[in-house]
């Protein structure tokens, strides 16, 4: 269950960050509507957490997940761009 809440927070990340208006990854953001399932992938990714740590532990581990995820991706945008410049 650990790897699937982990897998749903990162997912979750990584669309939220490819359908905003910021993202450097790809030449356009994804649409809109990707939000909501980004969403849909995060209630469910604190929910999978919830449900293996209780409700205090497991709400703080999904954000953190979450938030290693949306502190990864610039980097990893950063770290992409970098590479085709050469």
């Amino acid at each position: 269950m650990v790897p699937a809440a982990l897998l749903l927070c990162f997912a979750s990340a990584l669309l939220f960050y490819l359908a905003s208006p910021q993202q450097r990854l790809r030449a356009r953001p994804l649409p809109s509507w990707i939000r909501l399932a980004a969403l849909a992938f995060a209630a469910s990714g604190a929910g999978a957490w919830i449900d293996v740590l209780g409700l205090g532990a497991g709400l703080f581990t999904a954000l953190t997940a979450l938030m290693l995820g949306w502190v990864g991706l610039p980097y990893a945008a950063w770290y992409a761009s970098r590479g085709e410049r050469r």
